[in-house]
């Protein structure tokens, strides 16, 4: 027998032995199983965590192959988070799967379902057993989040003045403890506060806008005769002070419940003010109370893993606010604050088909030492914060406690920033080596996706980062600044932005970009994008190095079509083979003259066929002073179709500028098309984007 029939029997005959010897171990759950059972599909398990018992006596067992919790129909509401640690871990030999039975649709629920509700002078009031000891901040209603009770109702004050007075300095750029003095201009903002007790001042909150951030803050004093009100807490930030104009509004007092939709929580207990057509036969009422529904705690730090566990077709909703108690103080993509499902020291943990939503912040976290997991085809909705988050904001002198390699597939991502509006729809950290692609990120009130966590040119870790094929929309609500659908930080060698649709980017003042090279992004390929409808342009870059932006479609733009602002010694950026198309507002704002940057065979073109001005010179001043645009041309490309979002160009055109056709169909979600439907904003969504995006041009 010859040696090469040889081993391909040993292999067969190895093949055979691991078939027979792989198993599988399956347990059943139902939310009307009683944990006393046996756990098989007529004596079912009531609980997760009574079924992890059976799994753990597995794994020290030294079980190989696959073992499946099947969940089926209904509701699990949980009485403490579940925590999965190394004694709940698979290995190279075992997978481990919590997973919906067939045809079923479980859902994880971290609420309560209020059980008696009177009624009584139009109110509905209701109570709710403490048992977690937190400060309630959202309400479900037929399972809609509604609206914390609030003057003004819509819209917002704005402060005339703001005065801080440093309690302690600190060795930090901003104080580490200060009184702000608000003062308004309009006579009557503090009226309603004026017959309140000192200790109901006290609870009363404020929410104020500026620039990238937002403060939630509670009122230490108010002076309705001088028209100020006095909040203790940290000393503003240089960068981003409140002061005049910044808006905001009150929340959180009894007085402010006053409109049908909304709710108030004192020590008596929840009111309601029900809409016209809700009746108490048909409302359940539902109060998130757990923090955080599934906590994943490896020790990465030891080089220990939480291993080949997977989630499939499971719900997890309801989940509380984890709002600090003194409030909340700014900071980007509300960096800070924790989410429904938490993960750390982490290989191959996957999501597939599953749902996470009605949370008071955000949705998922692969934070510390995670590698190689994946949210695959997944709907993450109704957001308190953001939906994504990849690493962590610091980076660690342990290698193993780097998170990378993490897949965000085919997801939808929307809806979300309702109680952090700074917070991102994807957002990577310290990390690098992840791939967000064919995704649907949409409805979120400062950026879509946000890569990068270093300002400047020192040390980060978010390289080879690919944010590709995704569609990004409807960000920012006219609410924030200073944001865009694509928001890069720092250097990020290997990261690509490529064949995404970005579109209907707003901002409040300014900002409002569809890709964003903030400071110090260096050595990004951002190509084969089409971007429009935007604020304040489809590119912009404040600062960084030898960035790469080709073979782009970016078109109308509210103000400018393309922004650049520092100047600096290096290479910016080369800006090649891309089309730009406006109907109004300026083409190149910054110093573009003055910018090192490499610029050519772009093609330009004003709807309204305007005169073209570069930076103050004609096109052709323009190519012979910079030596810019030599084979670029200012011509009609063909017809881009925003309602559609695609394009159609001029072929001869394309060619002699080297433009090469890509598929904006190709970007977004991909399966079956009622996954692709579930991807499409509510048309009610789109309306009340576009009206305030109206309001908004109004005033400026």
């Amino acid at each position: 027998m010859s040696r090469i029939i040889k081993a391909l029997l040993f292999l067969l005959i190895g093949i055979i032995i691991v078939s027979c010897s792989s198993e599988k171990a399956t347990f059943y759950l139902s939310p009307d199983g009683d944990d006393s059972n046996k756990g098989t599909r007529n004596q079912p398990y009531k609980t997760i965590k009574r079924a992890q018992k059976e799994v753990r006596k597995l794994i020290d067992s030294k079980y190989k192959g696959e073992i499946h919790i099947l969940l089926a129909d209904g509701i699990y509401e949980l009485e403490e988070s579940l925590i999965f640690t190394l004694d709940d871990s698979g290995n190279d030999s075992l997978a481990i799967f919590y997973e919906a039975a067939e045809s079923a649709n479980p859902s994880i629920s971290g609420g309560r379902t209020v059980s008696q509700i009177n009624s009584e002078d139009g109110k509905w009031a209701f109570n709710l057993l403490n048992e977690h000891e937190i400060k309630y901040h959202d309400i479900y209603v037929n399972d809609k989040r509604v609206t914390r009770a609030r003057t003004p109702n819509q819209g917002f004050y704005m402060m005339k003045s703001v005065d801080e007075e440093i309690l302690v300095q600190g060795t930090g750029r901003a104080p580490k403890s200060a009184i702000q003095t608000i003062t308004f201009s309009q006579k009557d903002v503090l009226n309603n506060f004026s017959k309140l007790a000192q200790e109901e001042i006290k609870k009363i909150r404020f929410v104020a806008f500026h620039k990238w951030d937002n403060t939630v803050r509670y009122i230490d004093e108010i002076d309705t005769l001088m028209n100020t009100f006095s909040s203790r807490g940290k000393g503003m930030k240089p960068w981003n002070r409140m002061t005049t104009g910044t808006r905001l509004f009150f929340e959180n007092y009894q007085e402010a419940l006053d409109t049908a939709g909304e709710w108030f929580h004192s020590t008596s207990g929840f009111e309601y003010i029900p809409l016209a057509d809700q009746s108490l036969s048909e409302t359940q009422i539902t109060v998130p109370v757990l923090e955080n529904l599934l906590v994943v705690s490896g020790k990465p730090e030891e080089g220990k893993y939480v291993r080949n566990i997977h989630f499939k077709g499971l719900k997890f909703k309801y989940v509380a606010c984890n709002m600090p108690e003194n409030g909340f103080e700014p900071n980007q993509a509300a960096a800070y604050i924790e989410a429904a499902i938490m993960i750390d020291g982490a290989k191959d943990i996957s999501f597939y088909d599953c749902e996470i939503s009605q949370t008071g912040q955000h949705a998922i976290w692969f934070r510390r030492g995670c590698k190689d997991c994946k949210l695959e085809k997944c709907f993450l909705n109704d957001l308190g914060g953001g939906g994504v988050r990849i690493g962590e904001v610091l980076i660690r002198e342990n290698k193993e406690e780097h998170t990378e390699l993490i897949t965000i597939d085919n997801c939808i991502i929307q809806s979300g920033g309702f109680n952090f509006p700074c917070a991102v729809g994807v957002w990577i950290g310290h990390s690098g080596n992840n791939n967000i692609t064919n995704c649907d990120i949409s409805d979120f009130r400062y950026t879509g996706v946000s890569v990068g966590w270093h300002w400047g040119y020192g040390l980060s870790l978010a390289k080879n980062n690919k944010i590709m094929h995704n569609k990004i929309h409807h960000i920012g609500w006219s609410l924030l600044s200073d944001m865009a659908g694509v928001y890069s930080l720092g250097p990020s060698e290997g990261t690509e932005v490529s064949n995404n649709v970005v579109h209907d980017i707003y901002a409040y003042t300014y900002g409002g970009w569809g890709l964003y090279t903030d400071e110090g992004s260096s050595y990004i390929k951002m190509e084969n994008n089409l971007v429009y409808n935007t604020k304040t342009g489809g590119f912009h870059q404040h600062y960084g190095k030898e960035n790469i932006i080709r073979n782009n479609i970016f078109a109308f733009a509210d103000k400018y079509q393309l922004q650049a602002t520092r100047i600096e010694e290096h290479q910016s950026f080369s800006f090649k083979n891309n089309i730009v198309v406006g109907k109004e507002g300026v083409l190149l704002a910054g110093p573009w003259k003055s910018i090192k940057l490499e610029m050519d065979s772009n093609c330009y073109w004003f709807n309204d066929e305007k005169s073209f001005d570069f930076v103050g010179l004609t096109f052709e001043e323009w190519k012979q002073e910079t030596g810019h645009d030599q084979n670029s041309m200012i011509k009609e490309p063909g017809i881009i179709d925003i309602d559609k979002g695609t394009y159609k160009l001029n072929d001869r055109l394309a060619g002699k500028i080297g433009f090469k056709k890509f598929d904006p169909n190709e970007a977004g979600v991909y399966g079956d098309e009622n996954w692709k439907k579930k991807a499409e904003l509510p048309e009610t969504i789109i309306k009340e984007f576009e009206a305030t995006v109206i309001e908004n041009r109004n005033k400026k």
